[in-house]
């Protein structure tokens, strides 16, 4: 993408009801107004609120959105120019369940409050497979305490991702911390017993994996 389609999309973005973007100073400083108010001043409602970790371009998020009308969906992603996208077509779409929050998803525990997230969704992840990357992988167990603290009991967390090696990575270490696995298998379409949410959405590059006979792995977990 060029430089000058990126600032139009950045500036665009700034126009957008549904685009949220602080800085880095205003959520460590907690200097967010949203948060543990994400429902009644975002929103306006009282339903479940979701969260998308790294959702790209936004399909994920809206098409979630369409499926369940009476949840609140939230994607994180530190590259605007990217959920660009998913927010120009939610608003065109007039789906006001669905916005989108510009920032690094290392400070979620910074932007909710204890409690306030219902569900959380990771999809195709950057595995950062080599060893000095481990602190950015998303499913590390410095990532699981915040997302453990943010989520409500029993809040569920979803990984789907075409990584073999992340599929693995995120099972050893959620046994070895004996948090409740409630559903995990190597091959999503060709098991039983998988969420329509998992099956039912896919991304471009998720159609791009399949096209090129890629598996695609999901877990549904819960933390004790």
């Amino acid at each position: 993408m060029g430089s000058k389609n990126k600032l139009k999309r950045f500036r665009e973005n700034e126009t957008f009801d549904n685009v949220v973007q602080p800085s880095r100073e205003e959520v460590i400083g907690d200097l967010l107004k949203l948060k543990g108010n994400w429902r009644k001043n975002f929103f306006k409602n009282d339903n479940p609120l979701v969260l998308e970790l790294g959702c790209g371009k936004g399909e994920y998020s809206v098409s979630l959105a369409k499926l369940n009308p009476k949840t609140n969906f939230l994607g994180i992603d530190i590259k605007g120019a990217r959920f660009w996208r998913g927010a120009k077509s939610a608003l065109e779409e007039n789906l006001d369940n669905v916005g989108f929050l510009r920032t690094q998803i290392e400070l979620v525990d910074h932007i909710f409050e204890e409690n306030e997230v219902d569900e959380i969704w990771i999809t195709f992840p950057d595995p950062q497979i080599k060893y000095k990357r481990t602190k950015h992988r998303l499913t590390n167990e410095d990532f699981l305490n915040k997302y453990k603290k943010i989520l409500k009991p029993g809040g569920v967390v979803h990984l789907k991702t075409d990584s073999e090696f992340m599929h693995g990575y995120t099972l050893g270490l959620l046994h070895g911390l004996r948090e409740t696995i409630e559903y995990a298998h190597h091959d999503v379409y060709g098991s039983d017993g998988a969420p329509e949410a998992v099956t039912n959405i896919q991304t471009f590059y998720e159609n791009q994996y399949l096209e090129k006979g890629k598996k695609i792995t999901y877990i549904r977990f819960k933390f004790r």
